[in-house]
């Protein structure tokens, strides 16, 4: 007996939400799987699904619902416009930050001539999304990017080779290798760790148990990497620079308050996200 598309869905959507689990997940399974769009998928609602995809998607869906997220299963997640391989060395990219790169160009197309050459460092790049998408779309840009890990550099470094990004990788801790050369840059961007390790406790399987703890947590309030950035930017920002940071929600203050007391004279803002959270931090000096 076949089991036609319409018919493998359903049944995915309604054992994932039996579980408690995003019911999208099959729909995104079954795209990978077949190697559809959305659009091809929804056309071919009708036709039988061969046996061995069947089984490849009832196994992930399994999976899924045993806590791994559906973007390490697959080994991608969209990132601005673009496909970026993941796996649990690297936190799956999310959308908001897709708003901190956006606010990044933007405020770089203010507070600069297009014709300004850049220096411009990601700090915990994980797989590269952040650093990658800004060299892309900003050519007046010479980016680095800094991880504390080797195997999140080796994710980042594939998506840089197959998006074909020019990008200067480091392995090393935040800022330290441009203090220890005495190399001064333009822009610093970060989502570093900020969840609170208590509030780690409290998250969802499928994040806890999956996503690198050393990329999520910032210790016991959630700010101590951003404490360690007030005491280094201030040994590595040109005159005229600019700092982005995602922070985690009712960071927002806390985190400007920290920038607000290194740089007295600097503009700082708390930018809100698409769902009103604060969520990203700009610096201007």
């Amino acid at each position: 007996m076949t089991t036609k598309i319409y018919e493998a869905l359903k049944w995915a959507s309604l054992f994932l939400q039996r579980h408690g689990r995003d019911e999208n997940v099959g729909e995104i399974a079954l795209k990978h799987i077949l190697d559809y769009n959305r659009t091809q998928l929804l056309t071919n609602m009708r036709e039988d699904l061969k046996e061995e995809h069947l089984l490849q998607f009832q196994e992930m869906v399994q999976k899924h619902i045993e806590g791994e997220p559906i973007q390490y299963l697959i080994g991608y997640e969209y990132f601005y416009g673009r496909k970026f391989i993941v796996n649990n060395e690297v936190l799956i990219p999310r959308p908001e930050t897709e708003e901190l790169v956006e606010g990044v160009l933007e405020r770089i197309h203010k507070l600069w001539d297009r014709t300004d050459h850049l220096e411009l460092v990601d700090v915990g790049t994980g797989s590269g999304a952040i650093a990658i998408s800004l060299a892309l779309e900003n050519p007046q840009l010479t980016v680095h990017t800094v991880d504390i890990a080797e195997e999140s550099i080796e994710v980042a470094k594939q998506n840089a080779l197959h998006l074909g990004a020019n990008v200067n990788f480091l392995h090393n801790d935040l800022l330290n290798y441009f203090i220890d050369e005495n190399k001064k840059v333009d822009i610093v961007v970060s989502n570093p760790p900020y969840i609170p390790h208590q509030d780690w406790l409290q998250l969802d399987e499928v994040v806890k148990e999956h996503e690198p703890y050393r990329a999520l947590v910032g210790g016991e309030d959630g700010l101590d990497f951003y404490r360690r950035f007030a005491t280094d930017l201030p040994k590595v920002l040109n005159h005229k620079a600019l700092v982005a940071f995602e922070v985690g929600i009712g960071q927002g203050e806390p985190v400007a308050t920290i920038l607000r007391n290194t740089f007295n004279h600097a503009q700082v803002e708390v930018v809100f996200d698409i769902n009103g959270k604060d969520r990203m931090v700009y610096m201007m000096k």
